[in-house]
């Protein structure tokens, strides 16, 4: 996916344990970058849990508004339990996107809902944390990708160091 761009905006998150995970989660699925809206995290990242340091490689940037300096050909895709939302399992991905994301205890602001090209939840019972919710979002962009790396060598790549199981045919 060299052309793609993907980037994640978090709308206000409420804690630093959130945004590491979903740091982690950008860097396992080739997000391009993260920005975010608010002071909570600022105030709150001495706890930062982004384990695999991947705001070390990836930009994490704090902004105004999430749609400040948005190409034209980039969609912006709001993720909420919002009425009138598509479910995420019938939704088609653009190739460039920038996914909104609301904080857990509150919700995308309706003027971000009202420019979006589309909004989209998924469709659970109760609703899921923020890194949850990045976590499959990401995932169901790439499962209905057709260019994604599907060897063994994404294994050796990607698994941990303690890691050197098999499947014995």
């Amino acid at each position: 996916m060299p052309d793609t761009k993907i980037i994640i905006g978090l709308s206000n998150p409420k804690s630093p344990t959130n945004v590491g995970a979903v740091m982690r989660a950008a860097g396992c699925f080739c997000v391009d970058s993260v920005l975010y809206t608010g002071e909570r995290y600022d105030r709150a990242v001495k706890l930062n849990t982004d384990t695999k340091k991947i705001s070390a490689t990836m930009p994490l940037t704090a902004v105004k508004n999430l749609l400040d300096d948005k190409a034209n050909e980039v969609k912006v895709i709001c993720v909420d339990l919002v009425e009138g939302a598509s479910p995420l399992p019938t939704f088609d991905h653009p190739e460039k996107a920038l996914y909104i994301f609301g904080p857990e205890d509150g919700t995308i602001d309706q003027s971000l809902i009202d420019q979006a090209d589309a909004v989209v939840y998924i469709p659970t019972i109760g609703c899921m944390n923020l890194a949850a919710t990045v976590n499959v979002v990401l995932y169901d962009r790439l499962a209905k990708s057709t260019t994604h790396q599907t060897d063994n060598r994404l294994i050796r790549r990607s698994r941990d160091n303690n890691n050197k199981v098999k499947v014995r045919q």
